[in-house]
């Protein structure tokens, strides 16, 4: 058993009252009373916009949040909003005529924006695992294996591999397949692919099929042998249908994000050769993001081109990501500097990113630090899933030292 650094324990306390903090945020002020669920925006200056659009993304990270929370503290206030968040996105936000989730529903869970973006299937599927594991209910993996087949039917491309990004209520390829305004109009998108690993690593968790079993081990060699360059350790992030680049674009959350994420895909199959190839990738790319991307301070820089950094906030998530990611590094590895860079991305966001006085986290600080008011605290694309999902990931982690 790797031994510990000393200040783990020190570590450890601070992210249990963190991931408590973030939790109680939640629970006071985005449970909306009045109409069911959650409400959909609190802006950056903590206004509350009660007549706010409701998401399916936003949605679905409360229910994994929530469900993980309580399968983590075993608190039963935890696990009624997790049932209050299922029982939403089942009521609301399921198609029960063509399958699948809508895209958007007003503030009074009409929908809004009907398109099925894989993207949302996919954290459909992993919010339902989740909740699963921690009440479990049955009816969510019957509805997890559902929208599993749901995907592979319309999505999933038999000639060259993958998923194809987004599609009409009656599942019709979109002109759009945009997952947000931020995005290349591509067919195919690490984004998605990489949240579908992620979906599909956890459903097998509890639904050990042949089927996913495959799907999940086509989409680990995908990442290995086409998004995934080797060379620079870091992640394509746009392709055509047939797989031909279509952007130069580094996205240094994703790349860490993406390490771990992959070694834990890898480690549920327990195919031995391919979790060495995957911990080989992980080390790679956490030793690329660690040079690249992470400055002085311990903070990760968003996005850089072929010709140098192209976005130097550092948003929330990267942040997050980079924790887990460069500790899962440390423990492949057994190489202290990346336990150092773990513990760096730490202080990072107690310094800079926790708002101590309105609670949860910043959207983001921008490179001299200061803190962006002008992005949501919680909104269609601001959850509470990448920060507490960090707390719990390391936690867990911790407690295995």
């Amino acid at each position: 058993m790797m031994k510990e650094p000393p200040d783990a324990n020190a570590f450890d306390r601070e992210l249990h009252a963190e991931a408590r903090r973030i939790l109680r945020f939640w629970q006071a002020h985005m449970v909306d009373r009045e109409r069911e669920g959650f409400y959909g925006r609190i802006d950056g200056e903590g206004r509350l916009h009660p007549e706010a659009d409701k998401g399916v993304v936003l949605n679905t990270r409360i229910l994994w949040t929530f469900a993980a929370a309580h399968r983590h503290f075993g608190d039963t206030a935890f696990r009624h909003l997790a049932v209050r968040a299922c029982d939403y996105l089942r009521q609301h936000f399921a198609d029960n005529k063509h399958g699948g989730v809508y895209w958007m529903l007003d503030c009074n869970g009409k929908v809004k924006e009907s398109k099925k973006q894989i993207y949302a299937q996919a954290f459909t599927i992993y919010a339902l695992a989740e909740y699963h594991r921690a009440v479990p209910e049955e009816a969510a993996r019957e509805w997890a294996v559902e929208l599993f087949h749901v995907i592979e039917k319309y999505s999933h491309d038999e000639a060259q591999g993958g998923y194809l990004e987004a599609f009409s209520r009656d599942w019709e390829l979109l002109e759009d397949l945009r997952l947000s305004d931020k995005d290349a109009n591509e067919a195919k998108t690490m984004n998605t692919h990489l949240h579908v690993l992620e979906a599909y690593t956890n459903l097998y968790r509890i639904w050990p099929d042949k089927l996913l079993r495959q799907r999940l081990e086509e989409l680990i060699q995908l990442f290995l042998d086409t998004i995934l360059d080797f060379e620079s350790a870091h992640l394509r992030l746009f392709f055509d249908e047939g797989w031909q680049l279509r952007s130069q674009k580094i996205s240094f959350g994703h790349d860490i994000e993406a390490a771990w994420l992959l070694t834990e895909a890898a480690a549920v199959l327990e195919v031995p050769d391919l979790l060495t190839r995957v911990q080989q990738a992980a080390v790679r790319i956490a030793d690329a993001t660690l040079e690249e991307g992470v400055d002085p301070d311990g903070g990760l820089l968003n996005e850089a081109g072929p010709d140098g950094l192209t976005d130097t906030n550092k948003d929330w998530w990267p942040q997050a990501e980079a924790m887990v990611g460069f500790y899962n590094a440390y423990r492949v590895s057994g190489e202290r500097h990346f336990y150092e860079a773990a513990h760096r991305s730490w202080t990072f966001i107690k310094t800079n990113l926790i708002d101590r006085e309105n609670g949860e986290w910043y959207w983001a600080v921008t490179r001299d630090g200061r803190p962006t008011l002008g992005e949501d605290k919680a909104g269609p694309w601001k959850a509470p899933y990448h920060n507490t999902r960090a707390c719990l990931e390391m936690l867990s982690r911790l407690s295995k030292s």
